[in-house]
């Protein structure tokens, strides 16, 4: 390991996932284990700008494995997006002592820490935490493994009253580029359709479907829509179109909304904020700046924050045809 570098600050930036906290722990205690002064930055960039830190230790992140959210708080800063704004930060950071950090958020946070990196030659390391698993160079964000279930429970319950009511239920998830939720759910929950912003069902195809099922025998239906699906404007003008072509279903709409993004992460999703936590630290002490930790095949791996920004995640075609075979 390097040992020029003595400070190392962490934050959360972007919307919070499950397994925030877990990583923030990570960090921590590998600073900690490498003799390496952590400081933690409250409220993201914003909180850099204006010096929210906090020295912290292994004892300052004990019982947060367990919880959703982030202990570090998280904002949007868009005085981060201007140079002057990165200026302070950086000035802030110098004053502090602080010689590198570890980010953990999106493509947005990955963005403003490339260019805040590129500007002032300031090490930055990466780690995906957004439940919509849309980020280039890791199979899995921090979040994702969560929501997944928390979506799939859901869905569970949901049937139950759909099955009670012969209704049809939209139920629509978070996904506003990636259908990579709605997919996973809808296959685990055993959904009759599946719509996502990857592939164009089209409003007859969706119709023949839901018909055919009718005619099958099947007395109640669950569509997963993830919410940037584009064959509506919204899941409500699905149901209400559904409604005006299908007199015969019953059906009703349940929006999950935030839900998703909160609750105790599952135990993958705690294993893996760990792993990250760890590499990203190493790799700072190892004089390796600009990268997103990422896992792929069961092993952590680093790609260039400029490949994790610009790349596209892609939707598992090879699910897409189980997803097609199951709903048949």
């Amino acid at each position: 390991m390097a040992d020029n570098i003595k400070k190392i600050a962490v934050l959360t930036s972007g919307g919070d996932s499950p397994g925030m906290n877990a990583a923030i722990r990570s960090v921590v205690r590998t600073c900690a284990y490498f003799n390496t002064e952590c400081i933690g930055i409250y409220r993201g960039y914003q909180g850099m700008i204006e010096g929210d830190f906090k020295v912290m230790n292994a004892r300052s992140v004990n019982n947060i494995i367990n919880r959703g959210g982030t202990i570090l708080k998280s904002a949007r800063s868009d005085e981060f997006r201007s140079q002057e704004g990165r200026k302070k930060a950086y000035e802030r950071l110098k004053s502090e002592g602080i010689e590198a950090f570890v980010v953990i958020g999106g493509d947005g946070s990955f963005t403003g820490a490339m260019i805040f990196s590129e500007e002032f030659g300031f090490p930055v390391m990466g780690i995906p935490g957004t439940i919509d698993n849309d980020i280039y160079g890791t199979s899995f964000t921090l979040g994702y493994d969560t929501a997944l279930n928390t979506v799939v429970e859901a869905i569970d319950k949901i049937r139950d009253t759909a099955i009670s009511h012969n209704r049809l239920f939209f139920v629509e998830v978070m996904g506003r580029d990636a259908g990579h939720i709605a997919l996973n759910t809808g296959v685990g929950a055993g959904a009759e359709e599946i719509l996502i912003p990857e592939e164009n069902l089209g409003l007859e195809r969706l119709l023949e479907s839901l018909e055919r099922s009718r005619l099958s025998g099947k007395s109640s239906s669950i569509v997963v829509v993830a919410e940037g699906d584009k064959i509506g404007k919204s899941v409500f003008e699905l149901k209400e179109y559904v409604e005006g072509n299908l007199p015969d279903y019953d059906v009703r709409v349940t929006v999950l909304g935030h839900i998703q993004r909160g609750g105790r992460p599952t135990c993958f999703d705690r294993v893996l904020a760990s792993r990250m936590g760890v590499k990203a630290v190493e790799s700072l002490l190892d004089g390796k700046s600009n990268y997103m930790v990422g896992f792929t095949e069961d092993k952590i791996l680093l790609t260039p924050l400029d490949k994790a920004v610009k790349g596209k995640s892609e939707i598992d075609r090879e699910l897409l045809r189980v997803s097609d075979i199951m709903t048949t």
